[in-house]
């Protein structure tokens, strides 16, 4: 049965397992490189405070005890960005896929924010990731804008789409 709930610091070591998961097998999706991510010092103690931090929410799905995916919320932190939050590192385990996991991650990191008063989440999607905006667009979030050039790989770039929600009114 999946479970989706908020991650802490005791989560670290499956998130952590997870990350480098996503990082190897997706890494167009990711700026953090797996090469990155394996040298980072005292990996699981920095995992761990990055989940307990109080500027963001990071939600798992588990099926049973096995963490298969994840979505983070990262509120702004300057006064006025308190309004908005930004969507990163989501990843659902290839074996998961298509059954829903990524789109009940996504309600929940929107529920997280909506707790938080954040009124605008904003999410940034490499533009030949089709699954991933399509997600996004079934979640109701809009593409306001394209990148050219968002991330550069040895042998050629990626274009972003920033996409938005607004779980109040733009008008306010």
């Amino acid at each position: 049965m999946m479970n989706i709930k908020k991650l802490t610091g005791k989560d670290a070591k499956a998130y952590r397992e997870l990350r480098l998961e996503a990082l190897l097998t997706n890494p167009d999706a990711f700026i953090t490189t797996y090469e990155q991510e394996k040298q980072r010092p005292n990996p699981i103690d920095s995992t761990a405070e990055r989940l307990d931090s109080s500027q963001t929410k990071t939600v798992g799905a588990f099926d049973g005890e096995q963490l298969i995916g994840v979505a983070t919320l990262i509120q702004g932190s300057h006064p006025k960005y308190l309004h908005k939050g930004s969507i990163v590192g989501v990843y659902v385990t290839a074996s998961h896929r298509r059954s829903g996991t990524a789109n009940l991650l996504i309600e929940e990191i929107i529920q997280q924010a909506a707790s938080l008063e954040i009124e605008l989440i904003q999410i940034a999607v490499v533009t030949d990731n089709k699954p991933a905006v399509r997600l996004y667009e079934k979640a109701g979030f809009k593409v306001f804008g394209t990148e050219h050039h968002a991330i550069k790989l040895q042998d050629r770039y990626l274009d972003e789409y920033w996409m938005e929600y607004f779980i109040s009114s733009p008008e306010g």
